[in-house]
């Protein structure tokens, strides 16, 4: 299952061999560093981007300790994994963007302008890599990737770590979360009558408002799950499977280079539309029929979320269009209203006002706001539904949202969301995933065009 190819070891072994030849010759290297792509390292390291969010860290923190753990990979004899093994700690990732295993970041603030920064790799073991592939390990190449001058081995973490306190002697951060809640390491390194605070919330805010680099992987995975999701609409027939729609959409993820899905895909037809996280993709499509799809690819650890509905004979009824026409107009007018200062709250409010003055007698004696049974949206990021900090409400540029209405008639098994995601910019907004086309006329003609 695991098998490596002699003649692919070979190949990444020269690679990497020339990778540190030009490290020891001090080759210079740009802001993102074309590397050979080990499994433990991933794709190549914004530097600058990453020291950039270790330094505004600093000033959050201005004295004290910080110590942050990669991720393990996961145990397929004990773990159902159902796309790779192993995804790095969103924590981690965020400070170094690195995708090395059991990894850990020690920094030392010092003051606002002193900080010391170790990153901690296991060595390399050359048996077990011609199982798992070549891996990161702590050496002058290590150094030269990841942008952090001093990599050591992970043995020597504890005695830095009571170094660094003992210079330090301030408070000690952490991220307390489901990565670190049985993480024995952190306990038996950390947990010790210190001054411990969790780092998740000071981490968490930096996350919020993305930075070029992070826009550039959210817009590389958004892309991808546009191409996804057309893929899908061009290949529906009636009487299809859901899951044959699902398999359509994922391969089109896949073949323009996603790593994974960001969340398990949801492709609800006919009565499934209805149901806001249906995922289990069995029914068979009928003629006739809505199909909900919401479905977005992670690329580069960020992830896209977007939904489209569309007739699986390619073309809308007279009531399904009406339907489908107001939860646009409601989406419209919430993006219209999207700007710096703006909240979710208020385009929220926005959203459900529209839809109840424009429902008419479209959903028979309540207003189709009665029928839009969730929020307007969410920010995305790292995670699908991506980090918040209480009391922070209000957008500012570099925030990422999505905007989903829907309307949910269970009696006619009639359902419909539009979800897209938008770049909150200076003067207002950016559709990020305009590529999906998201009017009837748009996806009745490409429905058509393709067959």
């Amino acid at each position: 299952m695991r098998c490596c190819v002699a003649l692919l070891l070979l190949v990444a072994g020269a690679a990497v061999a020339a990778a540190q030849a030009r490290a020891a010759a001090g080759a210079p290297l740009g802001a993102w560093t074309p590397v050979p792509e080990l499994p433990g390292m991933g794709r190549p390291v914004d530097t600058a981007a990453v020291a950039a969010r270790r330094r505004a860290l600093l000033q959050r923190i201005g004295h004290g300790t910080v110590l942050i753990p990669a991720a393990h990979e996961r145990d397929l004899e004990k773990e159902y994994v159902q796309d790779n093994d192993f995804r790095q700690n969103n924590t981690f990732f965020y400070f170094t963007e690195l995708e090395t295993q059991d990894a850990w970041l020690l920094l030392t603030a010092r003051g606002p302008d002193s900080l010391e920064t170790v990153l901690f790799l296991p060595p390399r073991n050359p048996s077990q890599e011609r199982w798992t592939g070549l891996r990161l390990g702590p050496d002058s190449l290590a150094a030269r990737l990841s942008g952090i001058p001093t990599v050591l081995p992970t043995d020597s973490l504890e005695r830095e770590l009571r170094a660094a306190r003992f210079r330090v002697r301030g408070p000690i951060y952490v991220p307390l979360d489901l990565t670190t809640r049985d993480e024995r390491r952190v306990i038996d390194l950390v947990f010790s009558g210190q001054d411990v605070r969790n780092l998740r919330q000071l981490a968490d805010s930096l996350r919020e408002v993305k930075d070029a680099d992070e826009l550039a992987r959210l817009r590389k995975a958004i892309d991808i799950s546009a191409a996804g999701h057309i893929a899908a609409m061009q290949a529906a027939r009636p009487g299809m499977y859901e899951y044959e729609i699902e398999a359509v959409l994922e391969a089109g993820f896949r073949r323009n280079g996603a790593d994974r899905v960001g969340y398990p895909s949801i492709v609800g037809s006919g009565p499934n539309s209805t149901t806001l996280h249906y995922d289990v993709n069995r029914r068979q499509t009928r003629d006739g029929d809505l199909v909900v799809v919401d479905a977005g690819a992670e690329w580069g650890q960020y992830t896209a979320d977007v939904t489209r509905t569309w007739p699986v004979n390619g073309r809308f009824t007279p009531r399904q269009k009406a339907i489908y026409d107001l939860v646009l107009a409601t989406q419209q007018v919430a993006f219209d209203s999207v700007r710096p200062g703006a909240t979710m709250r208020d385009l929220n409010r926005i959203a459900q006002t529209y839809m109840r003055e424009h429902s008419g007698s479209l959903c028979g004696d309540q207003t189709c706001d009665a029928y839009f049974i969730h929020s307007l949206g969410h920010p995305i990021g790292m995670d699908v539904h991506d980090v918040t900090v209480p009391g922070r409400l209000r957008f500012e540029p570099g925030m990422v949202i999505t905007l989903e209405p829907g309307i949910y008639l269970a009696r006619e098994s009639l359902g419909v969301r539009i979800e897209d995601d938008v770049l909150v910019t200076p003067t207002g907004a950016e559709w990020l995933s305009a590529k999906a086309p998201r009017t009837t006329v748009e996806i009745e003609r490409l429905i058509r065009g393709a067959r």
